[in-house]
């Protein structure tokens, strides 16, 4: 995997809407005025926003080659060091007929993002980039007072000052989404979230021992748009990984969740795969059913009970989150329950 540079004050990064253009929504411009204040004065970094990215949802979903066209054009100015999706949605494969893939592995730079975004991760997979997992515009870079102290170090650790191995601990405070959301608003900017202490940390589903292996994962629910495409990564490319995976906030059913665990079971991944690390739900009442799921689809129907599953992993729609670069190599060790990232996220 080509590896991008970490970023440096004065370097200048994009932020492109690949998915949803809510960023560009009326309601939720003051969103972007934090996140564009945040990253000059907080980071040093100068922001650009691409051309299409304020256009809005209705714009935005009419014009999949419009969202391509800023994420190539991004790609493309030597200028540009990081870019920067603003939130996900549920579209973003309907750019891959418009994206070039030289392009893309050309010139590497940092990408990050999440949910939605797994479908353009894949697209720098499939380039032989290395890419980012977490930390979007809306979400992250954004947060209403400001970034809580988990993900801003994990952004540190990983995007600007990376460690030649990195431990990816539990988090100490989680958030609750399901009953005390905090609603995108003018009104709550000065609103901090509440967070409360984590009281599980990462809990074990399943297997022992220690196992090492390239990360490579993204959101559950996007999967199902991905498998059977050119971006879709083969049985081959799978073997040997550990696979991390996560569900959106739209709630996803046991069904749900049992029917594409088995797709992947079908597909014979939890046979190659070396372990999975599962996301904390965004929904803290899924937490339970969702890891019976796990342990029921791979260790009983699939016959892997001795496949290491580590669970309740900070990224994706639980906040805090912190970031998974893909292709990084990484160790589990589940008698410890620790994940460490045995290369540096970025270059030097």
């Amino acid at each position: 995997m080509k590896k991008p540079r970490h970023l440096s004050p004065g370097d200048t990064v994009a932020i492109v809407s690949l998915s949803a253009g809510t960023l560009g929504e009326p309601w939720a411009i003051h969103k972007l005025d934090i996140a564009r204040r945040r990253l000059e004065e907080d980071y040093g970094l100068k922001v650009r926003v691409m051309p299409n990215a304020l256009k809005g949802r209705d714009y935005l979903y009419r014009h999949p080659e419009a969202r391509a066209a800023d994420l190539m054009d991004a790609f493309r100015d030597p200028e540009i060091r990081g870019v920067f999706n603003a939130i996900g949605g549920e579209d973003t494969i309907r750019l891959l007929p418009y994206i070039d893939f030289d392009v893309l592995a050309r010139d590497p730079k940092i990408f990050t993002g999440f949910s939605d975004t797994t479908s353009n991760h894949l697209m720098l997979y499939k380039a032989g980039v290395m890419s980012y997992y977490g930390a979007s515009v809306m979400t992250n870079f954004s947060e209403y007072v400001r970034v809580n102290d988990y993900t801003a170090a994990m952004i540190r650790d990983t995007l600007f000052c990376p460690k030649p191995t990195l431990d990816i601990p539990s988090a100490p405070y989680w958030y609750d989404d399901e009953d005390e959301k905090i609603w995108w608003d003018e009104k709550n900017m000065n609103t901090l979230k509440p967070y409360h202490p984590e009281e599980i940390g990462y809990e074990v589903v399943q297997g022992g021992g220690t196992v090492e292996g390239e990360l490579l994962g993204g959101c559950l629910d996007v999967f199902i748009e991905v498998m059977g495409t050119s971006i879709w990564p083969t049985k081959e490319q799978w073997r040997g990984k550990i696979m991390f995976l996560e569900t959106s906030e739209e709630d996803m059913s046991t069904t749900y969740l049992t029917w594409i665990l088995r797709n992947l079971a079908a597909q014979g991944l939890f046979d190659v795969i070396k372990g999975v690390l599962v996301g904390k739900p965004a929904r803290r009442s899924k937490y339970q059913p969702y890891k019976e799921v796990y342990r029921t689809v791979v260790g009983q129907e699939s016959g892997r009970p001795e496949l290491p599953i580590l669970c309740n992993v900070n990224f994706g729609h639980a906040e805090p989150i912190g970031v998974i670069p893909y292709g990084a190599r990484c160790r589990l060790d589940m008698d410890k329950k620790t994940i460490t990232l045995l290369e540096p996220a970025t270059e030097p």
